[in-house]
């Protein structure tokens, strides 16, 4: 039934439609034109940051197009040429907004840095009240059960599970904020200027806009955790069971909640994301042929849970026919 609905959601996501020559981004304006403050409701200010040496953020350069993706009902997002990161579409490129589960994506990133996957982790009582206080997704975990680093980002990236998030930071930090610094550090190194985590998670505590970040600094969250062999094959896949094992754990299986994964052609990544604030979101990759496109869009309308997974399918309907001349313009491929 699941695999049905997304079949039918996503092939009723639009195709290619032609327009003037227009340029691809589309900063400051919301979809009806109209201004948008730079930092939405309480998030506050951004943190006064500076890049480490070392950061690699992409060029995010803007190129011209001769037609613009139609029907992306989304606040923000971005769509650009993952081999050089030219941007192909973008809205509210530096708008800071809520992003729900993509928050996951750096948790998974600190810790697949750390090269210890087979690492054996006790899953803790806490993670149950942790899960009930907060309210969030939740794989399903047995206080008790003994599973690997590998198998409890199965469950992060898949599922979109809280108590595996919570289990993660809790011993990868050691301990909470001591795992919200890593991630903060994390994304600093990367050049993400106007990225802040207040959870490993995204859930909305304190508040609902506490954790934060703009499609340009997803881009190259994206970027960087794609990099990652361990994190890509995670990521491509539909579902993964884990079997019982006798005075071990329990079986679990984990559904992925990436609507594009098994129904859009060329998909291969990355990851959901939802709150009341953050609306329908959605960081994606896929390929065809020798072009492969990253993008994200953030506030999609909750009209389904399909709604964010629609609107990358437009984008990347979009993006296919679009073709990269050797000087760095792009015309339709006809």
């Amino acid at each position: 039934m699941r695999i049905a609905v997304r079949l039918t959601a996503l092939a009723a996501a639009a195709g290619i439609v032609s327009g003037g020559l227009t340029a691809c981004t589309s900063h400051g304006a919301s979809p009806g034109g109209q201004s948008l403050p730079a930092v939405i409701g309480q998030q506050g200010r951004s943190p006064s940051l500076s890049p480490s040496p070392g950061a690699s953020k992409p060029a995010n350069q803007p190129v011209r197009v001769p037609t613009a993706p139609q029907k992306i009902a989304a606040k923000g997002g971005a769509l650009a040429d993952a081999a050089n990161m030219r941007l192909l579409w973008s809205r509210e490129l530096d708008t800071e907004r809520p992003i729900g589960s993509i928050t996951k994506v750096m948790t998974a990133l600190v810790v697949i840095r750390t090269e210890n996957l087979n690492r054996q982790v006790r899953i803790p009582k806490a993670v149950l009240h942790y899960v009930a206080k907060y309210q969030g997704e939740s794989a399903g975990l047995h206080p008790g059960d003994l599973m690997t680093t590998h198998q409890l980002l199965e469950a992060l990236l898949l599922e979109s599970a809280c108590d595996a998030a919570y289990v993660l930071a809790t011993t990868y930090g050691p301990g909470m904020s001591a795992f919200l610094a890593k991630m903060n550090a994390t994304a600093r190194q990367l050049g993400m200027l106007h990225t802040h985590f207040t959870s490993p998670d995204g859930l909305p505590y304190p508040n609902e806009y506490a954790t934060y970040s703009t499609p340009a600094d997803l881009l190259t969250l994206g970027t960087a955790a794609m990099k990652l062999p361990a994190f890509r094959a995670i990521v491509a896949q539909r579902f993964y069971v884990v079997r019982k094992k006798l005075g071990h754990n329990h079986a679990y299986w984990w559904g992925n909640t990436n609507e594009l994964i098994g129904t859009y052609s060329g998909a291969i990544g990355i990851k959901t994301g939802y709150t009341n604030a953050a609306k329908h979101c959605l960081l994606f990759e896929a390929v065809r042929h020798d072009t492969k496109l990253i993008g994200v869009v953030l506030g999609s309308p909750p009209t389904g849970p399909w709604a964010a997974a629609q609107a990358a399918a437009r984008l990347l309907n979009w993006g296919f026919g679009l073709k990269l001349t050797p000087s760095g313009s792009v015309v339709a491929s006809g």
